[in-house]
């Protein structure tokens, strides 16, 4: 796939770590569930757009950009590696925060928005849902132009065929350790929401011929809008490498698990994330993993995956957003 030919940053100094969750397996009485701890990437507190902002600001350098822009909810995760990777990288930034669910921006909040606080975020604007995000961003980099910089503009989540490209680089990691450790996988779930993980993880298996299925467990949209917009970046970012596309068949973006909506609890993330920390002590988050772990488990408990079979769940991070939803998840009701 010729990756090396792409700039890149490297923010986290090795693979991450791969790992068997043994009283998790012991404790679904089937599949053998395995981890890949990408929340132990690189930059504040970890998380999957570490990969993504590894291409993505190595481009911005190139260009010669002083200011990084972005666009995330409230709590945001990629909101806050991409502050993270600005500091690092000794830059400006400024985010976009949609406010997805009305009244749930708080700027003294903790978790993440409070992390913003703490690394010195150069603006904050809020916008309310349906906002057209690329104006909102556009305007602030014109705004940056109008001051003698020269703005970078990241879409969120880090989600387009360049940032995609970190998880096809993931595929490739997973498998060299898959090999190194003897343990072949049967199947492989993740979190989907701006799809740039989830597409790249899926050019990554089938440009490998790795023959794992990948499962991905929506956290916003109905399933057949995700599948579509999963695919779509798959080609894009297949167009990119210059390789073929995977699929469409391979893309599987199950809607079960969303309940209310975006970033709004469920008794079975709240199961999920207390299950994971309390059996393995390893903290889920509340908007992502929580609700695709709980995925997971109810697809072990329905028989979808056997007895026997290896699952990999891939861990993309989000852990300060726990002290967000403190109350929640204390109680263990919503």
């Amino acid at each position: 796939m010729r990756l090396a030919r792409f700039p890149r940053r490297r923010y986290t100094p090795g693979p991450t770590p791969l790992e068997r969750l043994d009283r998790l397996s012991a404790a679904l009485g089937g599949p053998e569930i395995w981890i890949k701890r990408d929340d132990l990437l690189g930059l504040a507190a970890g998380g999957n757009k570490t990969r993504k902002l590894e291409f993505l600001v190595a481009d911005a350098l190139a260009t010669g950009a002083d200011t990084l822009i972005t666009v995330g909810a409230p709590q945001s995760n990629h909101c806050r590696l991409t502050l993270a990777a600005a500091v690092k990288e000794g830059l400006k930034c400024r985010l976009v925060i949609e406010e997805r669910v009305p009244g749930t921006y708080r700027a003294d909040a903790s978790g993440n928005n409070f992390l913003y606080d703490l690394m010195g975020v150069d603006r904050i604007t809020v916008v309310p849902l349906g906002a057209d995000l690329g104006a909102a961003m556009q305007a602030e980099a014109a705004e940056v132009a109008a001051e003698g910089g020269r703005a970078y503009v990241i879409p969120g989540g880090g989600s387009n065929p360049l940032g995609a490209l970190g998880y096809v680089a993931c595929a490739e990691e997973l498998l060299a350790q898959s090999f190194e450790l003897g343990v072949p996988f049967d199947h492989m779930v993740c979190a989907s929401g701006s799809a740039g993980t989830h597409a790249g993880l899926l050019v990554g298996l089938t440009l490998t011929s790795s023959g794992i299925p990948l499962t991905g467990v929506n956290v916003r949209r109905p399933r057949a809008e995700q599948e579509g917009n999963v695919h779509k970046l798959a080609q894009e970012t297949a167009a990119l490498l210059g390789v073929e596309a995977p699929a469409r068949d391979t893309v599987v973006c199950l809607d079960d698990w969303v309940g209310g909506g975006y970033s709004i609890p469920t008794d079975g993330m709240v199961e999920a994330v207390r299950l994971l920390a309390r059996l393995e002590g390893v903290l889920l988050d509340p908007v992502y993993t929580g609700k695709a772990m709980d995925g997971l488990i109810s697809l072990a408990r329905s028989g979808r995956f056997r007895r026997g079979e290896r699952v990999v769940f891939l861990h993309t991070g989000g852990s300060p957003g726990l002290f967000a939803y403190e109350d929640v998840l204390r109680t263990g009701r919503r």
